[in-house]
């Protein structure tokens, strides 16, 4: 129960109205460490309910900060919280986290992101906040033109920094960390731990409290995952007739590429299937329509590239396709993380053509399970490769007539079973 975790009675109330009761393994291990003053060295990916385990203790202590005497009064350009997120997907995602635990509290917080006029978001720095959600590159734009000051940060949070270093903002990040106050609380996130990742937490963190979840190298239990070995030219069409022969209401497709992404979306449109894509060449107010509308269920598909996708959280989605393969393994791991969410069950299908092979390979290496290969379909490809890749695939399996079609039913009848959502924060 959240209130064994002596969180304070405006942020219990606020949790209870979002439905929340019981926190997650990461919350219970994080926000003790962070109430107490602690540094966290936090590795969980997403759907484990991370932005509550900071986003809750820092709104604490602010509000202990403030009722005491001891916080800085509000003051315009100042901040006492700074969290940075690598998209604007995932900024929006996290400053909604903090209205929602803190709207008792009379904290204030506003999110910055690039792509976007800069109007609204100085104005809101002006007229004075507590806490600050920040994509790197639009932060320090507003550093630069002196509108926004780090000196009064006292808590600091780095949020998917492995994902801050495969997009290149390190330079970035660093700079603005430059900037901060010596004494200062420091929470950094990631989902992998490389050694790059490694070399930033041993510069930012001071014994630093380690809290491990759902390491990257497994998947979720409750997903299931199968791959279809496919000529790269009939990918498009099994994509159709996987779409019109399951019967998810929601389905989400990664694509490689942005221009993938468009060109995938079209085909789709043209086969009678309402999509839209999501990537970094779509306007921010493109990218928020195409979110809303498919959390909305105004459209069945959205098509989506990695950089894009981080941010997304949609509950009760019960398949994550992945027209192409992702070229870093661990990335796999994020994609099919969007399904299977709040102990749902989910499920998960990936094309893999000649060029894949290998990737599949190094996927099937990073989470320790060979993913089943779905052979009888209509644009079945590869089948010699498939048995290389995964010679125990069909050993005790009994064909099916429709593969996709019985997959559908079976999750779309998972997916009505778990329709409440469990009183858990899964943010």
């Amino acid at each position: 129960m959240f209130k064994n975790l002596n969180i304070i009675e405006p942020i219990l109330k606020a949790l209870a109205g979002e439905g929340y009761v019981k926190p997650t393994t990461i919350q219970e291990r994080a926000i003790p460490a962070i109430l107490e003053g602690r540094d966290v060295e936090g590795c969980a990916q997403t759907g484990t309910g991370k932005t509550a385990a900071f986003a809750v203790p820092i709104l604490q202590l602010l509000y202990s900060g403030r009722k005491s005497g001891q916080a800085p009064r509000r003051t315009a350009g100042r901040v006492s919280a700074l969290v940075l997120a690598p998209t604007r997907e995932l900024a929006i995602q996290i400053g909604d986290s903090f209205t929602a635990y803190g709207k008792h509290t009379g904290l204030k917080n506003t999110v910055i992101f690039g792509g976007v006029s800069q109007k609204s978001q100085t104005d809101a720095l002006r007229s004075g906040i507590d806490i600050l959600v920040a994509t790197p590159g639009r932060l320090l734009d507003l550093m630069q033109q002196k509108l926004v000051s780090l000196q009064d940060v006292k808590y600091f949070v780095l949020d998917e920094a492995d994902r801050m270093l495969d997009m290149g903002l390190g330079r970035d990040v660093n700079r603005i960390i430059s900037k901060l106050p010596h004494e200062r609380q420091t929470m950094l996130f990631s989902a992998t731990k490389s050694q790059e990742i490694s070399k930033l937490m041993d510069s930012l963190l001071v014994n630093p409290v380690k809290v491990a979840v759902t390491p990257v190298s497994s998947t979720i239990e409750v997903i299931s995952q199968e791959v279809y070995m496919v000529d790269k030219k009939n990918k498009k069409p099994l994509l159709v007739d996987l779409l019109k022969g399951n019967s998810a209401d929601s389905v989400l497709v990664f694509s490689r590429t942005k221009h993938g992404a468009n060109k995938i979306t079209g085909d789709l449109i043209k086969s009678g299937i309402q999509a839209q894509a999501i990537h970094g060449n779509k306007s921010q107010n493109a990218r928020q329509l195409a979110l809303s509308n498919f959390k909305e269920k105004k459209i069945r598909v959205l098509v989506a590239t990695d950089i894009a996708a981080r941010g997304i959280d949609v509950e009760e989605l019960p398949l994550v396709i992945n027209f192409d393969l992702p070229d870093v393994p661990e990335t796999y791991v994020h994609r099919i993380g969007r399904t299977g969410r709040a102990g749902a069950e989910g499920a998960a299908i990936s094309f893999c053509d000649e060029e894949e092979k290998d990737m599949l390979k190094d996927i099937q290496k990073v989470i320790s399970k060979k993913i089943p290969v779905v052979e009888d379909h209509p644009y079945a490809g590869l089948r010699a490769s498939a048995a290389a890749v995964n010679p125990s695939s069909d050993k005790g399996r009994s064909p099916r007539q429709k593969p996709y079609a019985d997959n559908g039913r079976k999750n779309n009848q998972r997916s009505r079973t778990n329709t409440k959502r469990p009183a858990s924060a899964q943010r």
